[in-house]
């Protein structure tokens, strides 16, 4: 089969190759409007620091207190990943279990901050477990670790912007699963022209 008889025959195709990345879209586009709920995150920082006091009225950091904050504070994302942090957070709550939600624990190996991250489909109660996910990780860590104290930067607060899902990714994904689909049948059909046309020789 050549190359013109092969346009010949996607140009007879032409409306199965426009249909079908369209059709993918389409069929995910309502999908992803019509089904799939938004969902909000709320963060809350939770910052680490060892300090060498001098005096009663002053203290300062040093570099070792630095280097042995960021290790703690690695420490301390490992543990805010525990059961026994979830479930602490979930009873202070009245809740069963966070099986709603989904908790996340980032930190930096340049900084000693970490985030602890809740998404859920109410805004107000991805706040409402995130602060109190941190206070748990907080009270939990400094039981665990004997520390002095884990600092809660700033209160998690509600968004009325979701954070998901990427509607627009995922059409972009079925419009490109539609030509792909395209592609493929335009080689089978290359395929089966090859086949006839050396059946013929």
């Amino acid at each position: 089969m050549t190359l013109l008889e092969l346009l010949q025959l996607l140009r007879k195709r032409l409306a199965l190759v426009v249909a079908l990345p369209v059709v993918f879209t389409l069929a995910t586009g309502i999908y992803a409007f019509g089904f799939m709920e938004d969902v909000y995150t709320s963060e809350v920082q939770l910052y680490v620091l060892t300090q060498s006091q001098t005096s009663q009225d002053q203290s300062y950091a040093t570099s070792s207190d630095t280097a042995a904050s960021q290790q703690l504070a690695n420490d301390i994302a490992v543990i805010a990943d525990t059961p026994k942090v979830r479930n602490a957070t979930a009873k202070a709550l009245g809740m069963k279990d966070l099986k709603d939600y989904t908790l996340g624990v980032k930190n930096a190996t340049t900084n000693r901050v970490i985030t602890l991250t809740v998404t859920a489909n109410d805004p107000a109660a991805a706040a409402r477990v995130a602060n109190e996910f941190a206070k748990n990780t907080a009270s939990c860590s400094v039981e665990t670790m004997g520390l002095k104290a884990v600092n809660i930067v700033d209160d998690a607060t509600s968004s009325d912007i979701p954070s998901g899902p990427n509607r627009k990714m995922y059409l972009a994904v079925a419009f490109l699963a539609g030509c792909n689909t395209v592609q493929g049948v335009g080689k089978d059909v290359q395929g089966a022209g090859e086949a006839v046309e050396n059946a013929a020789k």
